[in-house]
């Protein structure tokens, strides 16, 4: 091979799992143009080099294909990535209101504090939200907005004033300004269970100038890049209007700078006006529009809003308006005319079992065979609703949604409902296309990770042991959830989710071998060297120095990003959890351990591969026991 020829990228003497069944694992790879040309052996691979080949030891570590993310809300997020303050992986309420006081002192008087979802009170040492009164004392001036999943919002007195909230001021359908003994709002929004109450609050705040929201979306693809996430399909969202929201990833896309392959459906936002948008679509935009890195890939969540079953598990299930079956009738007919496929939001089998019948009937007049169109979520879906699913050829997209709202889901329905919600193990075992993902950011947190940990076992971010090993995945059958069966559903399949010849060169190395770390260990994973394209987007520790990706620094100067980082306040990696600092500090015993001091909250929480933690801190002359 001349040098004109040469190779642009080797990565050897690495633990490759391709998930390639013809060749599972491997020790080197070759790159060319943006593709894996050679999968094998070291030996034969590093022959290939020529003085033009950038060559990577990656020392033994593992090797996995780029996850990718089969419900990401990046484009929107990704405008407002750099005004949020992130509680995403925060294990203690203390830790994260003094993250939030930090983040009031430097935040102008225009502007507000956001902690915009991705967390749940359960994760929380504590258990608990802060009370009202406890943000009005950290920021009596400065606007405070906290989105807890799509069940509530906090305001503090400056957010209420921000947004006009008064007295007069009336309750939105499906939605409650909560009041005090006077009637005047007290700060407290509940979605009933409508999220549009929230929405419309969080619109009201400051929004960044266009070159800071092109900055911002590139920090937040910089944060999945070093999560491990190469791909993803974006699912829209509320207030993301096509196509004036889009200027921001379309700029970045046209000058190169995308660094996760985007896919992205079309949601409607007029309600009554939803079949209006999907003939404007169709007629000016053309399905599969686009390149490797940012294309078309249909319609959805939202087709029609009468359609919308929100899942606020802390209020009963929603019925669906009788019009909903006629109004989705005439948006899925337009788009099986126009070969679109379609994704659906449906929590409820309720939801799903009546727009199956939706789906049925337009199926026997314009056949949707080919069309890969899928439904979301679906956590409580029943046995039938799955067999018609696959007998109409479609799919379901999973996201970890339970493994922040589990708790409220037992709380409703019970720990036996929830054994099987959604039923992952069941929809796999019936040969349904299924995949993976997060909805992050308003709800879940964007961190794949957490959604394998959750995949494999069972557990809620708070510790909740919510299904049982039968509805738990083996750890090859998650990551392939994240990979290459997320390709059926952006109707990519054989171009990535390997590591395959032929296949778009997009890899990981985690900072943790992800096959034999321990269960607790999977969500705290990061990656070291990510790679999309044959390109280095991300490095950390060893790899820092074939860092392609630097970005210039997130804007504006007070923006969050720049003091925390993002997932677990990750920027700041030297910071001492104030929690369990504050109880070393108050403990009043008389037990002062040798190992621990007064921290015996570390051994008891302890995860160790040995069933008698009492034994083994034991034999270290730890006396946290006898307190």
């Amino acid at each position: 091979m001349n040098e004109d020829q040469g190779l642009d990228l080797i990565l050897h003497r690495g633990s490759f799992t391709t998930l390639d069944k013809s060749n599972p694992t491997a020790s080197a790879v070759a790159i060319k143009d943006g593709r894996f040309i050679q999968v094998g052996l070291e030996e034969e691979i590093v022959a290939l080099a020529t003085p033009r080949t950038r060559i990577i030891d990656l020392k033994g570590r593992r090797v996995l294909p780029g996850l990718i993310d089969n419900h990401l809300h990046i484009i929107r997020g990704g405008l407002t990535f750099n005004m949020e303050l992130r509680w995403d992986g925060v294990r203690s309420l203390s830790d994260a209101m003094s993250m939030l006081k930090r983040q009031v002192a430097i935040t102008p008087p225009s502007q507000w504090v956001r902690v915009v979802g991705g967390f749940t009170e359960h994760q929380f040492a504590e258990k608990r939200l802060p009370t009202i009164e406890e943000l009005n004392a950290v920021a009596p001036d400065t606007p405070v907005f906290l989105l807890h999943l799509y069940d509530r919002a906090i305001l503090n007195r400056a957010a209420l004033r921000a947004v006009g909230y008064a007295r007069e001021t009336p309750n939105p359908p499906g939605g409650e300004i909560v009041r005090d003994a006077g009637g005047n709002p007290n700060g407290l929004l509940l979605a009933k269970p409508n999220a549009g109450i929230l929405y419309a609050a969080l619109a009201k705040g400051p929004k960044l100038p266009f070159d800071y929201q092109v900055n911002s979306t590139r920090q937040f693809m910089r944060e999945l890049n070093r999560l491990g996430i190469t791909g993803a399909i974006d699912a829209g969202g509320g207030s993301q209007n096509y196509p004036e929201d889009y200027a921001v990833i379309q700029k970045l896309s046209d000058e190169g700078h995308l660094t996760i392959r985007l896919a992205y459906n079309l949601f409607t936002q007029k309600p009554k006006g939803e079949k209006d948008d999907f003939l404007n679509w169709t007629r000016t935009t053309k399905y599969k529009q686009g390149d490797d890195y940012f294309r078309h890939n249909g319609a959805g969540e939202m087709l029609v809003f009468s359609a919308a079953d929100f899942e606020d598990f802390r209020q009963p299930r929603p019925d669906m308006e009788p019009a909903m079956e006629g109004e989705l009738d005439s948006v899925v007919r337009i788009l099986a005319e126009n070969r679109w496929p379609w994704r659906l939001h449906a929590t409820y089998d309720e939801t799903i079992s009546r727009a199956l019948d939706v789906f049925e009937r337009v199926n026997q007049d314009i056949p949707l065979e080919g069309l890969n169109w899928f439904f979301d979520h679906a956590e409580t879906i029943s046995d039938r609703s799955i067999d018609r699913i696959a007998a109409l050829g479609g799919g379901i997209a999973v996201q970890h949604r339970m493994a922040y709202q589990g708790e409220y889901f037992v709380e409703r329905y019970g720990h036996g409902a929830a054994e099987a919600s959604p039923p992952v193990a069941k929809m796999l075992a019936k040969g349904v296309k299924v995949s993976a993902g997060t909805d992050a950011t308003r709800v879940a947190s964007y961190n794949p990770w957490v959604s394998l940990a959750w995949l494999v076992t069972g557990r809620t971010v708070g510790g909740m042991q919510l299904y049982p090993r039968r509805n738990c995945l083996d750890r090859e059958t998650a990551l392939r959830m994240w990979t290459e069966n997320v390709t059926w559903f952006s109707n990519e399949e054989g171009k990535k989710g390997r590591i395959q010849v032929g296949q778009l060169a997009d890899l990981i190395v985690p900072d943790r071998d992800y096959f034999s770390c321990s269960n607790s260990e999977i969500s705290g994973t990061s990656s070291l060297l990510t790679v999309v394209g044959g390109k280095v987007v991300y490095g950390a520790g060893d790899f820092a120095r074939f860092d392609d990706g630097t970005l210039p620094r997130a804007m504006p100067d007070w923006s969050p990003v720049r003091t925390f980082g993002g997932y677990a306040a990750w920027g700041e990696p030297s910071r001492e959890p104030a929690l369990p600092r504050k109880t070393a500090m108050s403990c009043g015993c008389a037990n002062q351990c040798g190992v621990h001091g007064h921290d015996h909250a570390t051994a008891w929480s302890s995860k160790l591969p040995i069933s008698d933690l009492k034994g083994f801190w034991g034999a270290l002359g730890c006396a946290c026991w006898a307190v």
